[in-house]
């Protein structure tokens, strides 16, 4: 399984690709190819072409949960479909795979949309639509996990806004968000995106969905973002427990909670054309 950061909070120096608060990743795996998540803008795409990626084949889209920084990017990549269309250029319909609450209505404050633009009906125009709250596989080894259970006390306890479900406003707990997991030959590889369910509980879904103990990595965001000091504490244990051979914590993740990582895991840099290599 080969992964590349299309986009991310971050950029590698010398490397000139575009970075915003985001998060999109191109994945391949037994000949199928795998675009987890869209950022914000079209910068994925435009990172894309630098690195000789065609978007326009891409096998399957999974959107982690439903926020800004994840789903606002299906625009241009609808836009990209729509202008190769015109132009004759043969592209290939993708199976789009997400949680059903992933195109509910979300506000914060004075923000009144901070969800997803399009609704599913226009999207069932671009992509076959595939709305899950159970694991699917999208190859032999790469997992997207659906619902996360969350049974931990420290994570997932405050929300995010408001949402509509059902012609009823509430709060927003996130439970669209969802992370990918890989079975490589040496343990798990757990490739997340905001983890609003929290770090700890989608590992540990991981690891009950795969029937596998062992994790050799973990890339994506932690969204530990000025955590509680309960929550850094526990997480910190957790992870020292777990001990996975590296950790590449991004995007919703900040320096503080990295510095502290690195105190009880390999924590690597990540930046926008990181390309990481599992078997």
């Amino acid at each position: 399984m080969k992964l590349t950061v299309l986009i991310d909070n971050n950029t590698f120096i010398d490397r000139y690709f575009l970075g915003e608060p985001g998060v999109s990743y191109f994945i391949e795996d037994e000949g199928k190819s795998i675009l987890f998540d869209v950022g914000y803008s079209d910068a994925f795409i435009r990172n894309a072409q630098k690195l000789s990626i065609d978007l326009r084949y891409a096998d399957t889209v999974v959107l982690s949960h439903g926020h800004l920084d994840h789903s606002w990017g299906l625009v241009p990549l609808i836009r990209l479909y729509t202008e190769s269309i015109i132009e004759k250029q043969p592209i290939k319909k993708s199976t789009l795979i997400t949680h059903p609450l992933t195109f509910s209505s979300k506000r914060i404050d004075q923000l009144p949309v901070i969800g997803s633009l399009l609704t599913e009906d226009k999207l069932s125009d671009y992509f076959y639509l595939k709305l899950s709250r159970t694991p699917e596989y999208l190859t032999n080894r790469l997992v997207y996990l659906g619902e996360i259970e969350r049974n931990n006390e420290f994570e997932a306890q405050h929300p995010v806004g408001k949402t509509l479900i059902d012609g009823i406003e509430k709060d927003d707990f996130l439970f669209d968000d969802s992370a990918l997991v890989y079975q490589s030959s040496e343990g798990l590889i757990i490739i997340t995106a905001c983890s609003h369910s929290g770090i700890c509980n989608t590992v540990e879904y991981a690891r009950k969905v795969c029937g596998e103990d062992k994790v050799v990595d973990i890339i994506g965001g932690f969204h530990m973002l000025n955590p509680s000091p309960e929550q850094l504490q526990k997480t910190m244990e957790y992870m020292k427990r777990l001990r996975p051979a590296s950790v590449h914590a991004c995007h919703c993740t900040d320096l503080n909670t990295k510095i502290e990582l690195s105190n009880v895991v390999n924590i690597k840099e990540v930046g926008v054309g990181l390309t990481l290599e599992y078997s």
